[in-house]
């Protein structure tokens, strides 16, 4: 059969940029696809299997295809919605897979003929052998513990036209299940793939850096040190993402991280006001130990980008000022702002739906820069406009300057990461939308 997967669904209503920003972008973007990717790596050889990124390629709906595999998010559902509804009316088959039809398979099966819920490559399988028997079945429920054998080895190129970084995926699954995150509650439990083949797969990459898409790397910390000791050998650099109170305490973790390559840690801190924190489920944050944990990370070579959160009902208009002053005083490298998002399928989502604050559905405004429901002690336009304040404050070139000299003492790596990161995070803020 010939299956065509599509990648990368664009953003409703984005320009499109030109082809030679949009080139640069994909060089030095740090978020190359994977998902769709495992799917198309576990497709078994004898169909032909094509890949479209609609970021950069136009799709060809008079393609003669037997399947079309749509692996999408939750802000870009109605656009995936859109070419499904296209290809259906040329009687192509159509399947979905990813967080949102995960998260509402009743809504996407209405678009599509089969749907994959959760995250299972071997459903995928099963799939497409029941449809060569004309058998296939509108749902495929993976697994909530998938065998890490059945993980496939990423041996598909993606469409990115350029790029300097690879994916990589150790571990899958979440432990900690923080009430905003829809990986933690639509993907399976927590799994961790033979080291041999986390290692082969990087090797086999013709990159020498490196992003892992694991939700965190602290969660089985004996099982990351074996995997970062084994590293050394490949002589890569790369970035992964961590929990503060395990890169806080774990002295051998940071030094066996670096020894491997480790540029950056990407660290949820998610809020300075403790209520928030637990709230949320994500008590394990500790907020006095934030200043410490990352001078630690720093004086074993390391940049730390941080990730914050705002509308939680604890935030009020003040909140924008005073992260900003407490994130200075802690000499981060780089910072991820976005708007509390109460994604489908999230408790979180449940609560907020239960207590009649959410005020939109509209799918294409859950990119975590509108505000999608009421918060409790602001207005919405007090909640983006203090968001995208806080963005261009601190990535204002002055600033990201600054930071990229400074960091020029940990290493020419994560001062180059840091530079890169300061357009991209003033490109992702917020532009004064609401509903």
């Amino acid at each position: 059969m010939k299956i065509l997967f599509v990648e990368v669904v664009w953003v409703p209503g984005r320009k499109r940029l030109p082809f030679f920003q949009s080139l640069l972008l994909s060089a030095m973007s740090i978020y190359p696809t994977l998902q769709t990717r495992t799917y198309a790596s576990a497709t078994p050889e004898e169909h032909e299997v094509y890949l479209v990124n609609e970021r950069f390629d136009r799709i060809d709906f008079d393609g003669d295809y037997d399947v079309v595999h749509i692996n999408f998010v939750t802000p870009v559902a109605p656009r995936a919605y859109e070419i499904a509804d296209i290809f259906r009316e040329k009687r192509n088959r159509v399947v979905m897979s990813g967080l949102h039809p995960s998260a509402l398979p009743d809504e996407a099966i209405r678009h599509a003929d089969s749907v994959l819920v959760g995250r299972d490559e071997l459903m995928w399988v099963k799939l497409l052998d029941d449809l060569e028997k004309g058998k296939m079945k509108k749902f495929y429920h993976g697994r909530r513990k998938v065998n890490p054998e059945d993980i496939p080895r990423i041996r598909v190129k993606s469409k990115q036209p350029l790029t300097l970084v690879d994916a990589v995926e150790a571990t899958r699954g979440c432990t900690y299940r923080c009430a905003f995150c829809q990986d933690s509650y639509v993907c399976g439990d927590f799994v961790k793939r033979n080291v041999d083949d986390v290692i082969e797969e990087m090797r086999n990459s013709p990159r020498k850096a490196l992003i892992f898409y694991d939700l965190s790397l602290t969660i089985d910390v004996n099982y990351t040190k074996e995997l970062f000791a084994r590293m050394k050998e490949l002589n890569k650099r790369f970035a992964c993402c961590g929990n503060i109170e395990v890169l806080y305490r774990d002295d051998e973790l940071l030094r066996l991280a670096s020894e491997a390559g480790c540029v950056s840690w990407l660290v949820g801190f998610e809020s300075f006001n403790q209520k928030n924190l637990i709230s949320v489920g994500k008590g394990s944050n500790r907020v006095e130990m934030y200043r410490d944990a990352v001078k630690k990370i720093h004086d074993y070579g390391m940049s730390v980008i941080g990730s914050f959160i705002f509308g939680f009902d604890e935030d009020d208009k003040n909140v924008f000022k005073e992260s900003l002053d407490k994130i200075v005083s802690l000499d981060i490298d780089g910072a991820d702002f976005s708007i509390l998002t109460p994604l489908p399928g999230t408790p979180l989502f449940r609560k907020l739906d239960e207590e009649g604050r959410i005020i939109t559905k509209d799918w294409s405004l859950y990119d975590k820069k509108h505000v999608v429901f009421k918060p409790k002690k602001m207005k919405e336009n007090e909640l983006v406009e203090g968001v995208r304040w806080l963005a261009e404050e601190f990535y204002s070139p002055l600033e990201s300057m600054k930071r990229a000299i400074r960091c020029l003492k940990i290493g020419l790596y994560p001062s180059l990461l840091t530079l890169v990161r300061a357009p991209i995070g003033r490109r992702t803020a917020p532009r004064g939308e609401m509903v």
